[in-house]
């Protein structure tokens, strides 16, 4: 039988096993030898490649004319982290949509599949054909610090419903979609990012949970599964301790055996820490493709980027990686471009009229509304009732850290300025964790003129100092409103809090919204799709 890697150099066929990145807003001289020389088939744009649409679509223009005059069959594979919220690489040139998160509190899998529809829309006019989402993972831990609000919920069928829809909306535009992290990155206290995540859990257990949202996108037909940098010594054989990244045991025995997926498989990227403090990134693109993926990612550094492809070079040369297995995975890439790419399909700057169209901004003010969530007001200080002459103390908490996943955009500033606008005497406090100590003191004096006060928290429960603080507001008496803008979390650190939202995100548009709501415009509409525990059960 003809496969149409038959008449490809083993070098050809190696090429289109990597995925690399670059920095910068123009093509490189290394990138152009990668696609070039060493026939790499995928690119991976990240925040410091993009400007604006314009420069965006020439940019990934620019790249495929690269890969077509080197005589590249089909179109390179350029993928992004576009999860919306708060993963999101575009900054303000393209429209804001709520992350996966908010859409769980939404509970309308209809409308997630409308979000991916016009995220989708707006990838294809950008030139960006692969997205690697959606996150499949079930955020069942409230300390996890890197999936967190990057996942629908807590509830298994509930995530395997959103993302069934996102696969499919992804569909309808031509993206090729990515069920993010194999075989479920929820239940861990560890960002991978950093260190190796260890899941516990077993079979059974997995199946019951984790594995769930897994099986119902593969059916749904999503084109290719990312592998998560987790060790999981109930699934794996003794003398395995490696990250799932670069075993056989995940790869080969449960994703392609046991779930039947005979799809592309990619891993997550080899230079995160789990894997490059362990492996080494060269050695592990290795171990990776010898375990069953069939595209290994290289986010960053052009010297790891070739080591890589070099030393796979050596590794079938040796006969530790069989000619074999290099052509089964190139065959898994080669048909999914086959299927979702063409020279004759790519974008012409007609079709960036999409990017924040007004029906883009429409959804995306509508989607925002109804992911605002009220999950206490005991006090009943919702909506604002104040007289003109009162004045507001808004106080933002600067987190000590983010994951390395999510983009630092802040939005405190649009925040204020939309208090300002419903009312004239707003002040504002910005607290970090080394003048928390300090503030503490003088709260009682700071808060003596003010009738309210709206305090904006980030993942709090991860980052105690914030707790502390919001304890000390309280105590003075004055009314006291929580704004989580980030995680739904942070009621676990405050349980004192009697009046609190959440936004899932640190975004405009999610801040705009939170707004609307305080002062009564729209009707939070919003459920909480994790439990807070000790405090709300999950309602389902």
């Amino acid at each position: 039988m003809q496969q149409l890697s038959d008449d490809m150099s083993l070098e050809e066929q190696i090429g289109q096993l990597f995925v690399v990145g670059f920095p910068g807003t123009k093509v490189t001289p290394e990138i152009v030898e990668l696609i070039q020389k060493y026939h790499v088939g995928g690119i991976i744009l990240f925040a410091r490649n993009l400007q604006d649409p314009q420069q965006i679509q020439e940019l990934t223009q620019s790249l495929q004319k690269v890969a077509r005059e080197a005589g590249h069959r089909y179109p390179l594979l350029i993928c992004i982290d576009q999860e919306n919220g708060m993963v999101r690489r575009f900054g303000d040139s393209t429209t804001f949509f709520p992350g996966n998160m908010a859409l769980g509190a939404v509970a309308s899998p209809e409308l997630t599949r409308e979000i991916a529809q016009a995220t989708g829309r707006e990838l294809k006019a950008l030139g960006i054909n692969m997205n690697l989402a959606p996150v499949a993972d079930v955020n069942n831990n409230p300390a996890n610090p890197v999936i967190g609000i990057r996942s629908f919920g807590e509830d298994p069928q509930q995530v395997a419903r959103h993302v069934v829809a996102m696969v499919e909306g992804y569909r309808d535009t031509g993206v090729v979609t990515c069920l993010k992290h194999f075989p479920g990155h929820g239940d861990t206290a560890v960002d991978s990012h950093l260190a190796l995540p260890s899941i516990p859990h077993d079979l059974e257990r997995m199946e019951s949970v984790e594995l769930i949202p897994f099986r119902e996108g593969l059916a749904a037909g999503a084109d290719s599964v990312m592998i998560g940098h987790l060790y999981l010594p109930a699934l794996m054989a003794a003398n395995e301790m490696v990250p799932a990244t670069v075993s056989r045991t995940v790869i080969h025995d449960l994703l392609r055996e046991k779930l039947g997926y005979n799809g592309v498989v990619t891993t997550d990227c080899l230079e995160m820490d789990a894997v490059a403090k362990t492996l080494g990134v060269e050695q592990g693109a290795v171990m990776a493709l010898q375990a069953g993926s069939d595209l290994a990612m290289i986010s960053h550094r052009y010297d790891r980027q070739k080591g890589g492809i070099e030393k796979t070079y050596q590794a079938v040369a040796d006969h530790t990686l069989s000619p074999q297995t290099i052509q089964a995975s190139c065959e898994r890439v080669l048909n999914l471009k086959a299927r979702m790419l063409s020279w004759e399909q790519l974008p012409t700057p007609e079709q960036l009229h999409v990017i924040r169209s007004e029906e883009q901004q429409k959804l995306r003010d509508q989607s925002y509304e109804r992911s605002t969530t009220v999950v206490r007001d005991q006090q009943h200080l919702l909506p604002l009732h104040l007289q003109p002459e009162q004045r507001i103390l808004i106080a933002i908490l600067q987190p000590a850290a983010y994951t390395l996943a999510s983009d630092k955009s802040q939005a405190a500033d649009t925040f204020v300025e939309q208090v300002r606008q419903r009312h004239a005497h707003v002040e504002t406090i910005t607290i970090t964790v080394q003048d928390a100590t300090r503030m503490r003191q003088k709260i009682g004096e700071v808060v003596k003129d003010f009738a309210m006060i709206i305090v904006l928290t980030v993942n709090a429960n991860l980052d105690h100092y914030q707790g502390d603080v919001v304890r000390h507001f309280l105590q003075t008496g004055k009314p006291v409103i929580g704004l989580a803008v980030y995680s739904p979390y942070d009621l676990l650190a405050i349980p004192q809090l009697e009046t609190y939202l959440v936004t899932y995100e640190y975004t405009p548009p999610a801040l705009q919204a939170a707004a609307r709501v305080l002062f009564g415009e729209v009707i939070a509409q919003g459920k909480l799709p994790v439990s807070l525990p000790g405090l709300y059960p999950l309602s389902r």
